[in-house]
């Protein structure tokens, strides 16, 4: 918490501080590291920033992404992609994603996955982000030296092993590159091809084929469309579905929804729990992902359980190694950009002293504590960082302890009601809406940041 204005305030530190990632989450916590005054170097095992907004056409040589030994692409972008978020939700609080003039720009409100690239590389650009990054560079490994510094050991073509000491290392490698795979029983002897979103970009491979798709999330949908233009039959499994929706699907003369597959023979039948059966060519896991740290090195202070990280003193800080470790970007079903931002901020506050966090201890008995809600409530370890009803209280508590403004009651505001809108309207809600009155409000708010900068609204 920040401490009362009655109390002295400890001299400011500049710490030397490894940042792992330069996806969104990477580059605003460099440029909140540097505003704080920290001494900041961001690895990045890619050619350009832009992370997980970095698409490519490649695919990994294992369609599942299961071969510990496959060279991995970290984008999970497919070719037709667009934001499901309205672009006034998701910029930066003071660099407003906002429509600009020039070749290959995407002037939509829900534009697609090369703006919000371009996005990231003007505020790069702009707060001159890029001269930190370490371009090609791969971190190996992240462990403790000593009087509590950290060494980070890297490679790349010029730095081969190399060795060095931080003060503290801020991780921000994203979680959207190893696959999570569902169990379906006789899955070893079905004679079909199985492959992850993950691996998936243009729906022309499926031409004429019955494909089977398992997920409901965001970009299960989208692939799901993707993939119907071409192909002969897509079948949909979902873990919860309703009896009433099971089914063709109203919209689609060669989409069905179904229940959960039961199991699969090797005959390629595939059997589903509502008792349809249907004859695949293709099995496609739309089904989410690990979070995975290979380089951290941390004496089983950290570990990922079930897909739950921690324990995490609010999904950033594992109380054993606080200050000196943290970690951006954990939670999923939120508003990402702006919630990076605050955790960039936070975290920058504390390694200058400006901010204290409570004791070890204290931090310790909290996340044990919001462990057990989460048991009481039924909740699986799975979901630990999923924030979809969470989020807008925790990035008030966030701003609370770094003494920010709360979050703008507009984003909250139209981030539901866009949500509304993508159950009203699933496949013209990116075209048709009906919250102007909250894209007033945010061009009102952005004209003190964007009249400084020219940007167009």
């Amino acid at each position: 918490m920040p401490l009362p204005s009655t109390a002295r305030l400890p001299p400011l530190v500049s710490r030397h501080v490894a940042v792992i990632g330069a996806g969104a989450g990477g580059l605003v916590a460099a440029r909140e590291l540097r505003r704080e005054g920290h001494q900041v170097v961001v690895f990045e095992k890619g050619d350009q920033v832009g992370g997980t907004w970095v698409y490519t056409p490649k695919v990994e040589s294992d369609p599942l992404g299961l071969d510990p030994n496959r060279a991995v692409v970290v984008s999970s972008l497919y070719k037709s992609l667009r934001t499901n978020l309205p672009r006034e939700c998701m910029g930066f609080r003071d660099f407003p994603f906002v429509t600009r003039d020039g070749k290959d720009r995407d002037p939509r409100r829900f534009p697609g996955h090369w703006e919000v690239l371009m996005y990231l590389q003007d505020f790069a650009t702009e707060f001159g982000i890029t001269e930190l990054v370490r371009f090609e560079t791969e971190v190996v490994s992240v462990g403790l030296a000593e009087g509590g510094k950290w060494k980070v050991k890297s490679k790349s073509r010029d730095r081969i092993g190399a060795d060095e000491i931080y003060d503290a290392v801020v991780v921000s490698n994203g979680h959207f590159t190893e696959p999570r795979i569902a169990d379906i029983p006789g899955i070893n002897s079905w004679p079909g091809k199985q492959m992850h979103s993950h691996n998936y970009r243009i729906p022309a491979p499926f031409r004429d084929q019955v494909v089977i798709l398992i997920g409901s999330a965001a970009s299960a949908v989208d692939i799901s469309r993707d993939i119907a233009r071409v192909a002969k039959e897509v079948h949909i499994a979902i873990r919860s579905v309703e009896d009433s929706t099971l089914g063709k699907h109203p919209s689609y003369d060669n989409m069905w929804l179904h229940s959960m597959i039961e199991s699969v023979h090797d005959d390629g039948r595939v059997i589903f729990q509502d008792g349809s059966t249907v004859n695949a060519d293709v099995i496609l896991h739309c089904t989410g992902y690990k979070y995975h740290f290979p380089f951290l090195e941390t004496d089983g202070a950290l570990s990922v359980d079930d897909n739950c990280v921690g324990p995490l003193y609010e999904h950033v800080f594992p109380p054993a190694l606080a200050p000196g470790l943290s970690f951006i970007g954990l939670p999923w079903k939120v508003l990402p950009f702006p919630m990076f931002e605050l955790q960039s901020k936070w975290i920058a506050g504390v390694l200058s002293y400006r901010i204290a966090l409570p004791s070890k201890e204290e931090m310790m008995e909290k996340v044990k504590a919001f462990y057990s809600s989460l048991e009481a409530s039924g909740i699986p370890k799975r979901y630990t960082h999923n924030m979809a009803i969470t989020q807008f209280d925790y990035n008030n508590w966030v701003a609370a302890q770094c003494s920010c403004p709360s979050f703008e009651e507009w984003k909250k505001q139209m981030y539901l009601v866009t949500a509304k809108n993508r159950v009203v309207r699933p496949e013209t809600y990116r075209d048709e809406w009906e919250d102007d009155d909250f894209i007033l409000q945010a061009q009102e708010d952005f004209k003190k940041f964007t009249t400084l900068r020219g940007l167009a609204q």
